[in-house]
């Protein structure tokens, strides 16, 4: 019988990318999705919450109604993982990151909020509700600065490098 991927055969590389191409596949990949999977912890314990996202860079921005547990867990421990993947056809097609980060919850008026409050697409929803695109939304908006991330792809097994690939912060320890 044929096999489809025979380079996914055997042991996988150990090999790291080159810091560049990196940063390159992490960043198409978040550019190429919208949803994730935020990963906080309450009193509760652990709370895994679908949010739709966006990104500057290595930065994670996303709207927040107030009083959500998930905004309740990040004010009590604003340690979080947020998980990104594409769709999974099969083995060759596994992609995706794991982003490590402290959240912040900015209200409209605090220091920060102007700064990320342009990556956020609101206007279609707001089309979709049938609400004046006059009026933008002025609710929380969480921003979370990658820390790091660990990414996963497959297909880089056929240039002999590692499917799990480490990215830290330059300048953090």
């Amino acid at each position: 019988m044929p096999v489809t991927n025979p380079w996914l055969a055997g042991p996988s590389p150990t090999e790291q990318l080159p810091r560049e191409r990196l940063d390159e596949r992490i960043l198409n990949l978040l550019s190429s999705q919208n949803m994730c999977v935020i990963a906080t912890t309450g009193p509760s314990g652990a709370l895994a919450t679908p949010v739709r996202y966006f990104h500057v860079d290595f930065t994670l921005v996303f709207t927040a109604a107030p009083r959500t547990p998930k905004l309740r867990n990040i004010a009590a421990d604003p340690r979080v993982s947020a998980g990104v993947f594409a769709p999974l056809v099969g083995q060759a097609s596994s992609r995706g990151a794991q982003v490590f980060g402290r959240a912040r919850v900015l209200e409209p008026g605090d220091d920060g909020y102007d700064r990320w409050w342009p990556a956020v697409r609101w206007q279609s929803d707001h089309v979709e509700r049938s609400r004046d695109l006059g009026e933008p939304p002025h609710g929380p908006l969480v921003v979370i600065p990658a820390d790091r991330i660990v990414y996963t792809e497959h297909w880089l097994r056929r240039d002999g490098y590692a499917p799990r690939q480490f990215w830290t912060r330059p300048g953090s320890s």
